[in-house]
């Protein structure tokens, strides 16, 4: 009677056990590569006098992004920099607007130098088929000389995001 009982706690133990596991759904993660473009369309800077070149400043950037999987979409960026003759750090926030209205918005930090810029960030938030979405995104590109009459040169780059989300 013992060894019929002690199959009995087996089985159930091992029946619950299978239905917690298999209730679980599955978090895929995704890896984007992506390119991106864009030109500044506002500009406020100071020029700071302790150093030669020394300005710190805010600016505001649109352009487009195109992945590598056919997610296309136009970003807004928001910069907020300090820097000596063009190396310096700053702080940005973008936001991502697909086809289908969904948004991405990550928050980045890093260095900027001559021409150049490298940055890593975190998705801190998504719209619409994005809601719950947690990640990183890291960028690298290049600004180009401003041509005449513009407030900033374009800046050309690239863009990786990893993220998964949640189970619908």
């Amino acid at each position: 009677m013992a060894t019929k009982k002690a199959v009995w706690i087996l089985l159930s133990v091992f029946i619950i056990a299978a239905w917690l596991l298999g209730s679980t759904n599955e978090v895929m993660a995704e890896t984007w590569n992506c390119k991106a473009m864009n030109h500044v369309t506002k500009i406020e800077a100071s020029l700071i006098p302790d150093a030669e070149g020394h300005w710190v400043g805010v600016n505001m950037r649109e352009g487009v992004t195109m992945c590598d999987n056919g997610e296309m979409g136009w970003h807004k960026v928001v910069a907020i920099w300090d820097g000596i003759k063009g190396v310096g750090g700053f702080s940005q926030y973008i936001t991502l607007t697909l086809q289908d209205g969904s948004t991405i918005t990550n928050f980045a930090r890093d260095t900027s130098f001559p021409g150049g810029y490298k940055w890593t960030g975190q998705i801190i938030n998504g719209t619409g088929r994005f809601k719950g979405i947690k990640g990183t995104v890291m960028g690298a590109g290049k600004v180009l000389p401003p041509e005449k009459g513009e407030i900033g040169g374009k800046a050309v780059g690239t863009a990786t995001f990893d993220f998964t989300l949640p189970p619908k």
